[in-house]
């Protein structure tokens, strides 16, 4: 506990940034339109591509025995092929919406 807290104390800027991005985020999400929904989720879904590939790329280059590292890559890996699934079905959710019924 008390390496966290002297990390945190040592990063406080980042910390202070992590927080305002955080905030300037959830507030440009809120204003973003329904229609823009769709092209923003495929960006979403390149990035955590993009995410996917560098966790692999790290958990190849790094020790054998580091377990920690393998697990972080894991983690990161199963959570970006989540977010590409799950980003992937409400694109094709929404793109139906937009489709003429028959």
């Amino acid at each position: 506990m008390e390496n966290l807290i002297e990390f945190i104390s040592n990063n406080l800027q980042i910390v202070y940034i992590i927080i305002l991005a955080t905030f300037v985020g959830v507030e440009l999400i809120k204003s973003i339109p329904a229609v823009l929904h769709t092209p923003l989720m495929s960006g979403a879904n390149a990035l955590s591509g993009v995410v996917i590939v560098g966790a692999i790329l790290v958990m190849l280059h790094s020790d054998p025995t580091d377990y920690l590292a393998l697990l972080l890559g894991f983690i990161a890996v199963v959570l970006g092929i989540l977010n590409v699934v799950g980003g992937f079905a409400v694109t094709n959710r929404m793109l139906e919406m937009f489709k003429k019924k028959k």
